[in-house]
């Protein structure tokens, strides 16, 4: 099994390295190998993380529906181990915001192995050290909607004419929840600011995605961002 994760890894870290940075990022795919596991709870997962393996669940977008009607021959969940050292060369490549919200390739390995393509999900990280706890994927089959947050990316700030003038960028939102065909989850938004003028703002209609992305937010009229004056407070007069 040592052996397997050896190879496993050097093969990730030889795709990483031969990817072309001219790709776009929604088409950079990493592939990324697992072993099942069956025993759970805090003692295993300790000893998976001291051993350089992180926990991790597999599970279809049904069982995230509280309101689901789909039968249980539908349901999927898989409970799986990756390695650190895989997921930390991904991250190099894939910086740590858009890590949820792109799609990768799982590749699980038991007996002859088997071959699924997976929705990055949610990754739950120690708050102090900023370490990898567990992973959580989600079944992402062609044709299925998914409810994902897509990282906001401000553009253009070295040229915002408010900014010159010595304005602040008030970043009011810096995720969008959008209902995603699975095959077409954006990795990032962006929102160009460099026209923006001291109290101009961007909402979230003004946002423009592809046409089968529908924005789940019951007020599209809420800003993204705006330009603020900034205030300075007024220095007390001098004692003579």
């Amino acid at each position: 099994m040592a052996r397997w994760w050896r190879s496993a890894t050097n093969n990730l870290r030889t795709a990483v390295s031969s990817h072309s940075s001219s790709q776009p990022s929604s088409a950079r795919y990493h592939t990324i190998q697992a072993i099942p596991r069956e025993c759970v709870g805090n003692r295993v997962s300790s000893r998976d993380r001291a051993q350089g393996r992180i926990p991790a669940v597999v599970i279809s977008q049904h069982l995230l529906q509280k309101d689901s009607t789909a039968p249980r021959s539908m349901s999927r969940k898989h409970l799986v181990t990756t390695e650190w050292k895989q997921i930390q060369a991904i991250l190099k490549s894939v910086e740590l915001p858009f890590f949820c919200s792109t799609t990768f390739p799982l590749q699980i390995r038991a007996g002859s192995g088997s071959s699924h393509l997976i929705e990055s999900g949610t990754i739950h990280r120690d708050e102090a050290t900023g370490k990898v706890l567990n992973l959580v994927f989600v079944w992402a089959d062609d044709g299925s909607e998914l409810k994902v947050d897509v990282p906001v990316v401000f553009k253009g700030e070295d040229v915002c004419p408010g900014l010159q003038k010595g304005g602040h960028l008030n970043r009011v939102r810096t995720r969008l929840k959008y209902l995603c065909p699975a095959e077409l989850i954006p990795p990032k938004i962006e929102v160009d600011v460099s026209n923006l003028d001291i109290g101009d703002r961007i909402f979230m209609h003004d946002v423009e995605v592809h046409p089968s992305l529908k924005l789940l937010s019951k007020n599209e009229n809420m800003p993204i961002c705006k330009i603020v004056a900034t205030k300075w407070e007024n220095p007390e007069p001098a004692s003579l």
